[in-house]
């Protein structure tokens, strides 16, 4: 006994079809999505042996009557699908990720602003006159937290 019959009832028979459909689209991807976790692959396979078991039941052991139309029920698999994707993308990255070596450490720049999270910039010393330079004065290196002194006069 086949229900389907597209030329009398078209919207029973695609519901059943999409149903079908649904069902064998979410068992593969509870079989063989990689980038799921276990329970997301094991609520794959129970909603997708849950559709193909309303599919069949419509196609071959209704007899007519009142049947249920879930179209909450192609919302499923269209969230688990992107799910799936989603991971999957993401695990690739993820690989992609730890194949490619580390960045090297960035140069000194002094003109870089400062960010919290820097490491100490590297004290320089004060530059030192030049030798025989009568109007040079020499500059003491700058204690860490000391507050700068004006020139004092000569």
């Amino acid at each position: 006994m086949n229900n389907l019959d597209f030329s009398a009832e078209p919207l029973f028979s695609w519901y059943v079809v999409l149903l079908a459909l649904s069902g064998v689209l979410m068992l593969g991807l509870g079989a063989v999505a990689g980038g799921l976790k276990a329970g997301w692959r094991i609520i794959n396979v129970l909603a997708g042996i849950g559709f193909l078991g309303y599919a069949y039941y419509l196609a071959f052991v209704f007899e007519g009557g009142t049947y249920v139309l879930f179209f909450k029920a192609f919302i499923l698999p269209v969230a688990l699908i992107a799910y799936s994707v989603k991971a999957l993308v993401e695990r690739g990255n993820a690989k992609t990720q730890a194949q490619q070596p580390a960045p090297p450490a960035a140069a000194y720049n002094p003109n870089a602003p400062h960010q919290p999270n820097d490491q100490a910039a590297p004290v320089v010393p004060p530059a030192q006159p030049a030798p025989g330079n009568p109007y040079a004065q020499s500059v003491p290196p700058a204690q860490p937290g000391a507050q700068p002194q004006p020139p004092q006069a000569g």
